[in-house]
């Protein structure tokens, strides 16, 4: 490759004689300039890219995965697969590689042309340029026009696609108008723009917002800057010892910027097609990007989900929706409505709500000078002003931020939230309240506490047939210890009247039996209000027990994900024992996969994003909960679907928590669903993450093959669908492993790169099994791809890893319940 830099910007006319002169003696250059007689080519033989100072950036036409249409862009130079930050012709690709950039003398224009001369892209001008103009691409990753004088005529900064670098700017030049926003792809692989922007709100304080486009609507709210961070973002997402985060409001621009502290890192932010915002770190020693915080979202981060006047809290099985001090629900259209109209003349008060994501400020007011106090008394003396709270809480905080009108948007946080004050009209309201909350924690108390007595006592009859003063000590025992674990977990999981679902499934009849488990059978119900339900009821003969019902309650009433099935309640009466669960119209993954007749229905598009949402569902509960999940029992049939096929993990009777600095364990009994579960489990007792992410291979072969590892048998060589995947991997034909009954629309490369992941996850030794976050970026196209290793299990001819007989044994003895035991409590 020969490297061609001019050396003045005199010698521009030189410069580009030499250059033609030597792109006949090499088939590829690369440019550190482009000049008006030097242009960017595309070619099938010449391929010629702009390169930044140092290397770090480079500039040129490209094709993405899957595609055959052309675009210029910019993507680290040094970094493999190519990550793109910023795509120029996003709505009118080139279908061929005749583009050219090039740049107008007169005008300091840049513009993309055909093959047939049609300009297809262009960008614009500050000023007119002074001669001689050149485009540079900067260390920084920006591409910029410069005239004689090295003032910017024009910057790709200033027109951001999906990606946020550092020293990008994203808001409004409020002398000029010009606004800056990352705007999402269509899709990772398609730069087309998608549904999604990223940007400043400058309406009142100045807010970070995520917007679609269907209805300009804000979807997402990071929030409002306070001198520490942004309000909405906890502090581990905004800070990191390499970089930090800057919010800038005076008289000419109000922009958000991220900034390096080393020169070397290399760190993006990008709005993935989702909507959601991911920061990624590269790292050189694993040679991938790797996230500085998930950027995944509880249900309380979607915008308003409460409605006005209200609190979102998650904790537990799933978020709270709680009306202001002050206002009470409106049953008739599900909204808070304030009890006492406010009154500047009779002493209003203010609630202090500590540890809060800040509501929306689009209308609120803000002083920069201003101190708490005086905040306070302005908000008193304004009968519009609905709450305060401080500006900048840096050092000792100061400067007034003023509500007006209803609170949005307004929540609890875990950590780093910031205090508010909320106006609450004169009256002897508070204490009222405060007492008929009290009386009804007490009332739900009693309530419960009866049940599980009620519960225990008729367990223990029926079971063990205990004299009276032992079943006095057990009723004891069991109501003391959900009492500990109800006050210890924080758990608010409703108690549902066991007469209420019987109704509400038509007493269990069997034209209202959705399937049947290890567990028992499962009903669909219709509340009086019309929201369906699922119904898990405990079989009598089931080899589950109180342990099972106990570990699933108290493990997924703290779990919230979107691709984790809610746990809505459960039910307690005598020696019935329910589970009650949001309803999943399209039943279960397995239910589609491995039918002839339904398979055909799910195209390899959502087959690829059921395992992207099964992926981010583990991610969670591995690494992103408060708690270190382990599922032990994930399988096709516990992935629901809901109306939209979106995959829900469920069924967490054997789920396991970890502390967090805990890896594994062992367990003396060994009962899975034999098929999905790893070789360090079958034959040791030995579990952890690594064990789901063996489970999640397992049934990422199944859904590209549409055949079931279990029962699988390749007529050739007596292998299982794990062994039958890797034989067709080592002889180049993993191809042959997708079901034939879906059709072929995708590109084969992103199947053979699910094939790729599916192999990874399965491999036979733990440590060779990526994480849950490694998995997702592998998803993402934004991991590199190591070479797999021989899977477990795998009893092919070369006969590396076949399985003793008595380990065998142990799997079919262990699996005829398609379920295992499980301990409540971490080791």
């Amino acid at each position: 490759m020969i490297k061609i830099v001019p050396k003045s910007m005199e010698s521009f006319e030189m410069f580009g004689v030499c250059l033609l002169f030597l792109s006949l003696l090499s088939m590829s250059s690369t440019l550190e300039m482009i000049t008006p007689t030097q242009p960017l080519k595309d070619g099938t033989n010449e391929n010629v890219t702009l390169v930044s100072t140092n290397g770090t950036f480079e500039a040129g036409f490209f094709s993405p995965s899957n595609s055959g249409s052309r675009y210029l862009g910019i993507w680290y130079k040094t970094i493999s697969p190519r990550t793109v930050v910023w795509v120029a012709n996003k709505e009118t690709p080139l279908q061929d590689h005749s583009g050219v950039l090039e740049l107008d003398s007169d005008q300091g224009i840049l513009s993309i042309k055909s093959g047939t001369g049609a300009k297809i892209w262009s960008s614009n001008a500050s000023h007119t340029p002074s001669k001689p103009v050149a485009v540079e691409l900067l260390e920084s990753g920006n591409m910029v026009v410069k005239d004689g004088h090295n003032n910017f005529l024009w910057q790709s900064f200033d027109y951001p696609d999906d990606t946020l670098l550092p020293g990008m700017k994203l808001g409004i030049n409020l002398k000029t108008g010009h606004y800056r926003a990352l705007r999402s792809w269509k899709s990772l692989n398609d730069p087309t723009p998608g549904e999604f922007s990223f940007g400043v709100d400058t309406r009142g304080l100045p807010q970070l917002v995520i917007t679609k486009d269907s209805n300009d609507d804000i979807v997402y709210r990071p929030g409002s800057w306070n001198g520490v961070g942004v309000t909405g973002v906890p502090g581990q997402r905004t800070t990191h010892p390499l970089t930090k985060s800057l919010f800038v409001m005076n008289e000419d621009e109000i922009f958000y910027e991220i900034q390096l502290l080393n020169s070397s890192t290399k760190l993006r932010s990008r709005l993935l097609p989702e909507g959601y915002q991911m920061r990624l770190l590269w790292s050189d020693e694993s040679k991938s990007w790797d996230p500085l915080y998930t950027g995944s979202f509880d249900e309380c981060e979607k915008y308003g989900m409460c409605g006005a006047n209200t609190i979102c809290n998650v904790s537990g099985a799933h978020q709270h929706c709680e009306c202001l001090s002050g206002f009470r629900s409106n049953v008739a259209d599900s909204t808070c409505d304030r009890i006492i109209p406010l009154d500047c003349n009779k002493g209003d008060s203010f609630k202090k709500y500590e540890g809060m994501k800040l509501p929306d400020t689009s209308s609120s007011w803000y002083d920069k000078r201003m101190s708490l106090d005086e905040c306070q008394k302005l908000c008193l003396s304004n009968c519009s002003c609905t709450a305060y709270a401080q500006l900048d809480i840096s050092a000792n905080g100061s400067g007034c931020l003023q509500w007006f009108h209803n609170i949005v948007d307004f929540r609890i946080l875990a950590q780093d939230g910031q205090d508010f004050y909320l106006r609450i009209g004169a009256s002897k309201f508070q204490d009222h309240a405060f007492n008929r909350k009290i009386g009804g924690i007490i009332l739900g108390c009693t309530i419960f506490i009866i049940a599980i007595v009620v519960f225990g006592s008729i367990f223990c009859l029926n079971r063990n047939k205990l004299k009276q003063a032992d079943l006095i000590q057990f009723q004891v025992a069991e109501t003391n210890y959900w009492k500990d674990k109800n006050k210890k977990d924080d758990i608010d999981l409703p108690i549902f009247d066991f007469l209420y679902i019987s109704n509400a499934t038509n007493n269990f009849s069997e034209s209202n039996k959705l399937g049947q488990g290890g567990f028992g059978p499962v009903y669909k119900g219709i509340l009086p209000d019309g929201q369906e339900i699922a119904v898990k009821r405990l079989s009598k003969t089931s080899g589950q027990g109180l342990d099972e019902f106990k570990n699933e309650v108290l493990l997924i009433a703290k779990l919230q994900h979107r691709n984790l099935v809610k746990l809505l309640g459960c039910s307690i009466q005598q020696d019935e024992r329910l589970l009650i669960y949001e309803f999943m119209p399209n039943r279960s993954l397995d239910y589609f996969i491995f039918d002839s007749a339904r398979s055909s229905s799910i195209d390899w598009a959502k087959r690829f994003e059921i395992i992207d949402g099964i992926a981010r569902g583990l991610l969670y509960l591995h690494q992103d909960s408060r708690l270190k999940i382990i599922h032990r029992d994930l399988k096709t049939c516990n992935i629901l679907l809901d109306n939209n096929m979106k995959p829900k993990i469920s069924d967490f009777g054997m789920a396991r928590a970890f502390n967090l600095d805990q890896d594994e364990a062992n367990t003396n009994k060994v009962m899975g669903t034999y098929g999905y579960m790893p070789p360090e489990y079958a034959v040791h007792g030995s579990f952890s993450i690594k064990s789901d992410v063996f489970s999640f291979g397992v049934i990422v072969l199944e859904i590209i093959s549409g055949r079931k590892n279990r029962g699988f048998r390749d007529p050739h060589n007596e292998l299982n669908l794990l062994g039958h995947a890797w034989r067709l991997w080592i002889e180049k034909r993993p191809m042959e492993l997708m079901d034939e009954l879906v059709d072929t629309g995708d590109g084969p490369s992103e199947i053979l790169r699910y094939i790729h992941i599916g192999l990874l996850c399965v491999q036979q030794r733990p440590e060779d099994r990526p994480n849950m976050s490694s998995v997702v970026l592998m998803l993402n196209g934004e991991k590199l791809l190591p070479e797999p290793s021989q899977p477990g299990f795998y009893t092919g001819r070369n006969n590396l890893t076949t399985m003793t007989d008595s380990s065998s044994r142990n799997v079919d003895v262990y699996s005829l319940n398609e379920m295992s035991e499980t301990l409540l409590e971490a080791r």
